[in-house]
């Protein structure tokens, strides 16, 4: 169960960073497909993005599910508003709207 020092952390690192992505390993080695996919995304759009290993911490991993209200990992922030998971984001990015998102808050690619 996340504790408060937990979401605390959580609530410092999408506060401090623009752009952060909860998930399963690392941008360079995903450890499942979603945040895979995710991660390409934000690679091809060149975005700067923190990630947030959850495999490395088990009250992160529970602490970013209580923290936004959202069951599943990969999850995705852009200052400080949680955007979705996987699916939403691949949704986001195919319409134009993720595109127009980082442009609205002032997120240029790197």
């Amino acid at each position: 169960m996340a504790d408060q020092v937990t979401l605390n952390l959580i609530q410092k690192d999408i506060t401090d960073h623009p752009v952060v992505l909860y998930m399963k390993g690392t941008a360079e080695a995903p450890q499942c497909g979603f945040s895979a996919h995710v991660v390409q995304i934000l690679t091809h759009l060149e975005i700067s993005f923190k990630v947030v290993n959850v495999l490395m911490d088990p009250n992160v991993r529970d602490g970013i599910k209580k923290f936004s209200n959202w069951p599943t990992i990969p999850q995705l922030y852009i200052k400080g508003e949680f955007v979705g998971g996987c699916d939403i984001v691949k949704e986001m990015y195919q319409s134009g709207e993720l595109q127009t998102l980082l442009k609205d808050k002032h997120i240029e690619a790197a």
